[in-house]
């Protein structure tokens, strides 16, 4: 095995392959983008290089794009600082129940995750719904009268799509933080009880840091799905009112291929793969520090 993997024909039978996926699927499109970002294609004819321009109109002069970014941060922190621990003590209670109703417990919370995309928006674009949609009409059996229009009032609509958001991907969350939890010793948290710590200390103290590698990548998928935010948005707000509601992939699609900017749509797409590394990195650097302090 050893003379095997020591062929340098044999490493590049393994390797080439799936480097040249990636390239092709990867680093080519990325350079047509970065290529096509300078000129002023609308998609279809002719098209001048406009060197940096496109650049900066969006830095300087694109306050929807902007709102797109704020828009993915405030989806990246309510996910992290909100849902996630959510998801944790829901999975820590699990962790606890009987196998049989566990189980069940799980299927439930996980229905969400496993539905079409399409599905799960135009159930929540229907209860949402000012006309007929279940929420009004609950509140109005509870005595809150109300004809509001969640997803189109400026004060309801980002709160809105945040909650579908968030119902969808709940399910993955949990099922990780169950399965890492699965993977904890009972003999680290019986000896933690066993010394006198109560459940609080020894989860935080214990058990969570066990789990790091577990929420580390929970972590970063969260922060990588904040921003790549398209189909649930583009069908139920399409990012309105206005563009409270706009995320940047949303934005791409509609600069690109509707209003025909096809060189403004691929500097969007630098911008966003640039800033989607960006933010990746920090975090796995921040995760890595935090690793080594523990």
């Amino acid at each position: 095995m050893k003379a095997l993997f020591g062929n340098g024909k044999v490493i590049a039978a393994l390797v080439v392959p799936g480097l040249a996926v990636m390239v092709f699927s990867l680093v080519v499109p990325i350079g047509y983008s970065a290529y096509y970002s300078l000129t002023d294609w609308a998609g279809f004819g002719k098209f001048h290089m406009v060197g940096l321009q496109n650049y900066r109109q969006i830095l300087t002069a694109d306050p929807v794009f902007w709102r797109a970014l704020l828009n993915a941060l405030i989806l990246m922190v309510v996910t992290i600082c909100i849902q996630n621990p959510v998801a944790f003590a829901l999975a820590a209670v699990l962790a606890h129940l009987s196998a049989r109703f566990s189980r069940v417990l799980r299927t439930v919370y996980f229905i969400p995750a496993v539905l079409s995309l399409v599905v799960i928006t135009k159930l929540w674009v229907n209860i949402f719904n000012p006309t007929y949609g279940i929420l009004n009409k609950t509140l109005n059996l509870i005595g809150i009268h109300t004809t509001l229009s969640w997803l189109s009032n400026p004060q309801t609509a980002l709160g809105s799509v945040l909650w579908i958001i968030l119902w969808q991907g709940f399910g993955w969350a949990l099922l990780f933080y169950y399965t890492g939890l699965m993977t904890v010793p009972r003999e680290i948290e019986e000896a933690a009880r066993v010394d006198g710590a109560g459940w609080f200390p020894a989860y935080t103290r214990v058990i969570i840091p066990f789990m790091f590698p577990v929420i580390s990548a929970v972590l970063v998928i969260d922060v990588i799905s904040s921003l790549r935010q398209m189909e649930m948005i583009f069908l139920s707000t399409d990012g309105g009112p206005g563009s409270l509601t706009q995320f940047v992939s949303v934005y791409l699609y509609q600069k690109a291929f509707i209003a025909s900017e096809y060189g403004y749509g691929n500097a969007l797409s630098v911008l966003f793969v640039a800033v989607a590394v960006g933010l990746t990195l920090v975090v796995q650097r921040f995760l890595a520090r935090n690793d080594d302090v523990q």
